[in-house]
């Protein structure tokens, strides 16, 4: 996995769709005063990450239960994301808000070798969004 937390890390990022993806995103969050730090970082699943490696890494809860013990998967499971996008024929961007201005934005990539758990969870819960506008990163910028 990478943890992206400002643009300048951009360039490890291979796909071009994601990195436009996370690019649109830096300069959606920027806030005057704040640093990245201030205000989140970016997860980016790789193939044979785990749930439990990503939910750690971005103090967030995928398939685990937040209000009991429940996992996806039992009936009584509710996802605690606050938005969870799909980018059709690219991958999923699944946001918490942690309190405060604060949030993680785990992006889970649909290729090859991703936990298929977290696939079967991103096509169920993940709403279809508008494709971005190409790969808006550029070295250096």
């Amino acid at each position: 996995m990478l943890i992206l937390r400002d643009p300048s890390q951009l360039g490890q990022v291979e796909d071009a769709y994601i990195r436009g993806l996370i690019a649109q995103r830096f300069q959606e969050i920027t806030i005057e005063g704040y640093s990245y730090d201030d205000l989140g970082m970016f997860v980016l699943a790789e193939p044979g990450d785990s749930i439990a490696d990503l939910e750690k890494a971005g103090g967030v809860w995928i398939t685990s239960g937040v209000l009991n013990d429940a996992q996806y998967g039992d009936p009584e499971f509710s996802p605690c994301f606050e938005v969870l996008d799909a980018h059709p024929g690219h991958g999923w961007e699944m946001v918490h808000c942690m309190g405060g201005d604060f949030g993680v934005s785990t992006v889970i990539p649909d290729v090859e070798g991703i936990d298929p758990e977290l696939l079967r969870f991103c096509l169920e819960y993940g709403e279809a969004v508008p494709p971005i506008n190409g790969d808006s990163y550029a070295p250096g910028a």
